[in-house]
């Protein structure tokens, strides 16, 4: 093996391992899930990912796009649309497309009285966005055009289509513009941006959800990009990211202590007030119409069903500690919602002490704080731990571009101001009492500027940048002329 090759065939090992791992988790889910969507899903995705494994081994250079496309094909593209065309998929789904087709005729996404937990709506109103194109496309004439003898309505207005949309935009946003992400060893071949969005979306963090649900996406990709917003110090942008994300589900607005830290502790106080002023006012801005006009059903369906405190039994009953807690009866419902307060007082006290630096950092932060919440809620199910997962797998794969430095303006050099030039010194009066061999001595200080310099040639250009003031004309003390001497103290 050449020493050239290795590196690229160790690359295409780890490549050919994380596609068997992604095979073996997907081919899980036939055998021991019970709903019928992720066990089509886990059919097609486990042989997608075992051709993309093969095709990582390809000796050629064309092994790993070949293996992100079927991983693609399998794990998104077949299994997405076979659960589009048919109808299958998550109650998430029915009840999002549902919320916007209330949203547009009664100006509010929740069912005044709902019967069934399927008619309840434990989402924010800005939910009810992305089912609004399932309902403008319903009141349009295109039901006559069907596609594969199904209406177009119901392909182009499944919600899980425009939850990915929104998902990959924001991912495409907050993408830093570099060949070669930054935890990228030297000796990796370059990775394009493409090319990891293209493979992070084939992962099954990721497929999953988006083939059959598709709810959390949306809420992810927004807290992600206002964390690389935030870490670029663009508070009103970050600010704006976090209020869309906040409007979706609550479970998002934890983010605004973290984006404020973040941005308090690398860009000050004004910008992450800036930042926090424009997430609390636009969620309140795209929240309190809905609450306004029904304020029951949301506090009902939205806060008290989710914690297991509604008319009806929530369906999330994975045996999590706090839903191990909730069933001890009311003291234990307590005990989990304190176990829960104190998790969010450790939380809010660690932003304070160690606030987070950069991107990865506090998407690490977040992603703790929400397993915490997910673990220790009273009603909860091990799904909801995919999106703290999908946190931290973002800050690995796609590290946010740094803060762009404004180099400091260089100050004035001044010009060089000339040195004055020396008047004329006059020549010294000759003395009496100094005889010829004084004058031509060159080494004493007191002969003339140009007898020395005719003497000894300087290296120093005439005139000096600082002149001495030392007079010229005037002998040193305590120099005796030559030719006379000294009178000594006893004379």
């Amino acid at each position: 093996m050449n020493r050239h090759d290795s590196p690229d065939r160790r690359h295409a090992a780890a490549w050919c391992g994380g596609w068997l791992l992604a095979a073996g988790w997907a081919g899980a889910f036939p055998l021991l899930s019970d709903l019928g969507p992720h066990r089509a899903w886990g059919v097609c995705a486990a042989v997608g990912y075992l051709l993309a494994a093969f095709a990582a081994l390809l000796p050629t250079r064309r092994g790993r796009p070949l293996s992100i496309a079927l991983a693609l094909t399998g794990a998104v593209a077949v299994p997405l649309l076979a659960l589009v065309l048919t109808g299958q998929g998550q109650s998430e789904v029915g009840v999002i497309e549902r919320s916007g087709a209330l949203l547009l005729h009664t100006g509010t996404p929740y069912l005044a009285e709902p019967r069934t937990v399927a008619e309840y709506t434990p989402y924010l109103p800005g939910m009810a966005l992305l089912g609004l194109p399932r309902a403008l496309l319903d009141g349009l004439p295109l039901d006559g055009l069907p596609l594969d003898g199904l209406p177009l309505a119901r392909v182009a207005g499944d919600a899980r289509l425009w939850c990915a949309a929104a998902f990959l935009a924001c991912l495409l946003r907050s993408a830093p513009t570099g060949r070669r992400t930054a935890r990228a060893a030297p000796t990796a071949p370059p990775v394009g941006r493409r090319t990891v969005l293209a493979a992070l979306t084939a992962s099954p963090v990721v497929a999953l959800p988006l083939c059959v649900s598709g709810v959390d996406l949306p809420m992810t990709g927004l807290c992600w990009l206002a964390l690389t917003l935030a870490a670029r110090r663009r508070p009103a942008p970050a600010g704006l990211a976090l209020a869309a994300a906040c409007s979706l589900k609550w479970t998002a607005w934890p983010a605004v202590a973290v984006v404020t830290a973040l941005l308090a502790a690398t860009a000050g106080r004004r910008p992450a007030l800036r930042a926090a002023t424009v997430a609390v006012g636009g969620t309140a801005l795209l929240v309190l119409p809905g609450a306004l006009r029904s304020p029951g059903p949301m506090l009902h369906q939205v806060f008290a069903f989710p914690t297991g405190r509604g008319d009806l039994p929530t369906p999330a009953a994975s045996p999590l500690p706090g839903r191990l807690l909730a069933d001890l009866g009311p003291p234990g419902w307590y005990a989990a919602v304190g176990l829960l307060l104190l998790a969010a007082l450790a939380l809010a006290a660690s932003l304070l002490t160690h606030p987070p630096r950069h991107a990865a950092a506090a998407a690490d932060r977040l992603a703790l704080g929400l397993a915490l919440a997910f673990l220790l809620a009273p009603a909860g199910r091990f799904g909801y731990l995919a999106l703290p997962a999908l946190l931290v797998l973002l800050a690995r794969v796609l590290p946010a571009s740094p803060a762009p430095t404004t180099a400091p303006t260089p100050s004035p050099v001044p010009s060089p101001v000339p040195s004055p030039v020396p008047s004329p010194v006059p020549s010294p009066t000759p003395n009496r009492g100094l005889t010829r061999p004084w004058a031509a001595h060159s080494s004493s200080p007191t002969t003339s500027r140009p007898a020395r310099a005719a003497s000894k040639p300087s290296s120093t250009p005439w005139p000096p940048d600082c002149p001495t003031p030392t007079s010229w004309s005037t002998p040193p003390p305590n120099r005796a002329p030559i030719g006379t001497t000294p009178l000594s103290p006893s004379r």
